[in-house]
């Protein structure tokens, strides 16, 4: 099958492990860092109530000593995956710590 049309680029065509990053389209890498700026920007950890930026982080180190969340909550919830029951979200970070901890021994892996 093809991976790409445009481009003319089958699934036989992509080498594995690190080569295939040199085989990925600039439009690809340019949707990579146009949804890892949305997600970053639909946070609104920079932006203060009254709408002014923390540019200088002062607004932040203030906040975060009263802040009662937890590590790595960032308020962006993504749509069809976030929930409020305890139980599925403790599995669900359960698993994508599991998931995290077998991409590190694939990397591992791979050299």
């Amino acid at each position: 099958g093809y991976l790409s049309f445009s481009n003319n680029l089958k699934f036989s065509d992509v080498p594995n492990g690190l080569g295939a990053i040199s085989k990925v389209p600039a439009a690809g890498w340019f949707q990579i860092a146009l949804y890892a700026l949305y997600c970053e920007g639909t946070t609104q950890n920079w932006v203060l109530p009254d709408g002014d930026l923390d540019l200088d982080g002062q607004y932040m180190k203030k906040m975060d000593a009263a802040d009662k969340r937890i590590p790595g909550d960032y308020g962006w919830e993504p749509p069809l995956l976030a929930t409020d029951d305890p139980e599925t979200k403790k599995r669900r970070l359960n698993a994508e710590i599991a998931n995290g901890r077998l991409a590190m021994m694939a990397i591992i892996g791979m050299f």
